[in-house]
């Protein structure tokens, strides 16, 4: 699971963000949020929040719909309390009583409380309905440039693999295919190839993928991921390369299959190595 941290900044006050990519869901400091209205409590501000009857009943709505896990028991028993005198509620009480996943607490230097950006704009409602509007218009923002700067990297990384492509389908043409064979049976050897790298990466053949994901517009490449593609195009250069050398398929097949292997825990451990030193730089600070 990587974190990815950015920051928003409304009305000339700057919150902090985080996404986890494992599900994609963004989370806003309430903290930050609450230096709208108490820069010097912003903590006591959230408990506030969170003794209201319709608070405790909104998050408890949410974590319904979002938390498989969410002790639902434990959250009766706050809802029935709400009201009285003595009731008090804090972020880690709720996080703690009812597991839940809709609002965390960070440490270090980017440390407070942190809410899913449903729960965190109606938290920003309460401080102040015009600040929750502003907050919403520049989250969406937000959101509307990272959506375009992934489909450049995407289209960057997607128009390589296509380049790499030539490569390998001349490598095929000039090695394997016989000049007596029809264009019917060259583009028999032309998808074999592409199934090759299909089976490696995606490890099903291109037509295995259509019939499991029918629904979905275009092929298994166009819906690869940014890591996928620059394996992808790391694969058909070797590919071209084994094919020149006279590999035989067998050995190919292997040689692919290891390098899509290695490639993929590589990325993927440079990632996780990524978010633990971002995690102790936040210690640390």
């Amino acid at each position: 699971m990587v974190s990815k941290r950015d920051s928003i900044v409304t009305k000339g006050l700057s919150i902090d963000l985080f996404n986890e990519s494992v599900n994609s869901v963004d989370y806003l400091s309430l903290t930050d949020i609450a230096k709208y209205r108490d820069a010097e409590s912003p903590a006591d501000l959230i408990k506030n929040w969170m003794r209201s009857r319709s608070t405790i009943e909104f998050l408890g709505a949410w974590e319904k719909l979002h938390n498989e896990h969410f002790n639902n028991d434990e959250y009766e028993k706050l809802l029935a309390d709400t009201g009285s005198n003595s009731f008090l509620m804090s972020p880690s009480k709720w996080i703690k009583t009812t597991n839940s996943i809709g609002i965390t607490s960070k440490s270090g230097r980017y440390g407070g409380t942190y809410a899913q950006s449903d729960i965190a704009f109606e938290f920003a409602s309460w401080i102040s309905v015009e600040f929750r509007l502003y907050l919403i218009k520049d989250y969406q923002q937000l959101k509307q440039k990272e959506s375009s700067q992934f489909n450049v990297e995407w289209d960057i990384n997607r128009t390589l693999s296509k380049v790499n492509y030539k490569l390998h389908t001349d490598a095929i043409k000039d090695n394997l295919i016989p000049e007596t064979l029809s264009a019917k049976q060259a583009g028999y050897k032309y998808a074999s190839e592409a199934d090759r790298l299909n089976v490696a990466l995606f490890g099903q053949t291109a037509r295995e993928w259509k019939i499991n994901n029918s629904k979905k517009p275009g092929n298994i490449r166009d819906n690869a991921s940014i890591m996928q593609l620059n394996i992808l195009a790391n694969l058909e250069s070797m590919n071209a390369e084994l094919i020149k050398q006279g590999i035989s398929e067998y050995d190919r097949t292997i040689k692919l299959n290891t390098m899509a292997k290695e490639q993929t825990e590589t990325l993927l451990n440079n990632a996780i190595a990524q978010k633990q030193l971002d995690h102790l730089s936040d210690i640390k600070q």
